[in-house]
């Protein structure tokens, strides 16, 4: 309890509306601009590399980095921010989450979720492609006229013509890569979902914050921490081969949705009057950050890690690859590891 009275008297001495609202106007304009050059800049490596021998390597070690972005966003920045929140004095002296450790109970819920997300949409495109197939045999024959007997005789035009075969052996190799295709594509929607959790949740608290202490250094830590989540996404961005449209549109969600949590926070202070501080928006802070947290870790650990470093072909016929994909994570992970220092 002492804890908390000195932590309110620091506060108090740091207060300042006025000063707050300004600092947090610079911040949606240099935040907005670093996610835009952070999540571009994968995007744009991946198109320039492509094309040539060493793009799949390229994309690769990118993706990679990302991976280890993520991973260390979810377990250095925003599990532990959730457990500080749910874990404050205003929030903590109350029933029931003095009972029982929440954040650690809704970051399983996200995993759980993220995981029924997959394998539903997973085996929802299965199904889709085994209700297009036809077996050859079941082909029906057609009758056609033999111009040199002059009588009917019953074939299969398709495979006559060499079309059955051709389409059956492009279908069977074209077929594991859009499998695959497909699910970078869900993988990056689906992160792309849950860092959209964790950037709301920065962007409301700082909003609400009125502390200009805080907000002075979170400013610049923000920006070195969405260049880097952004890098992070935009690796996965990349390697899903979406349309150019698509692509732009998932860039800038991603680099707006940060400032605009900073204007809605604005917004419930004025309605409101509700600070970061207050046990509402703590426990709101605290569900909304575990509930990231566990869509994060899993995409990070499942889909991203995991196919890559046991599944890859390319990583098992070429080990020095394995090496600077692995050094890839390891960088990825301790640059955004850092960054915890400010922010």
């Amino acid at each position: 309890m002492a804890s908390c009275l000195t932590d309110a008297t620091r506060e108090l001495s740091c207060r300042n509306g006025h000063a707050a609202t300004q600092l947090k106007l610079i911040s949606i304009l240099v935040i907005f601009f670093t996610s835009i050059i952070g999540i571009s800049s994968p995007v744009l490596l991946a198109r320039l590399f492509q094309g040539k021998p060493i793009y799949e390597k390229a994309l690769l070690v990118i993706k990679c980095f990302a991976a280890g972005v993520i991973l260390s966003t979810s377990l250095v920045h925003v599990l532990p921010d959730a457990f500080d929140a749910l874990s404050n004095c205003q929030v903590a002296t109350h029933h029931p989450w003095k009972d029982f450790p929440f954040a650690g109970l809704v970051t399983l819920i996200g995993a759980l979720l993220a995981l029924l997300v997959d394998v539903s949409a997973t085996s929802h495109v299965h199904g889709n492609k085994q209700s297009h197939y036809t077996p050859i045999g079941t082909q029906e024959e057609s009758p056609s006229i033999d111009s040199s007997l002059g009588k009917k005789s019953m074939v299969k035009p398709q495979i006559e013509l060499g079309v059955v075969q051709e389409s059956c052996h492009d279908g069977g190799s074209r077929q594991p890569e859009e499998m695959a295709k497909l699910k970078q594509r869900l993988v990056s929607q689906v992160l792309e979902i849950g860092i959209i959790f964790h950037s709301v949740i920065i962007g409301v608290t700082m909003g609400m914050s009125q502390n200009q202490c805080t907000i002075r250094p979170l400013i610049a830590a923000l920006a070195f921490h969405q260049i880097f989540e952004g890098m992070g996404l935009g690796g996965c961005i990349a390697q899903a081969g979406f349309g150019l449209g698509t692509t732009s549109y998932m860039c800038f969600m991603f680099s707006a949705t940060t400032p605009i949590g900073i204007v809605l926070g604005m917004i419930v202070f004025s309605v409101t009057g509700y600070g970061d501080d207050s046990p509402n928006a703590l426990i709101i802070e605290g569900l909304l950050g575990s509930l990231s947290s566990g869509v994060l870790i899993y995409m990070a650990l499942v889909d991203l890690i995991a196919p890559d470093f046991f599944h890859n072909k390319m990583m098992s016929s070429e080990p020095w690859l394995t090496k600077a994909s692995y050094v890839a994570l390891v960088l990825g992970s301790a640059s955004m590891s850092v960054l915890a220092l400010w922010a």
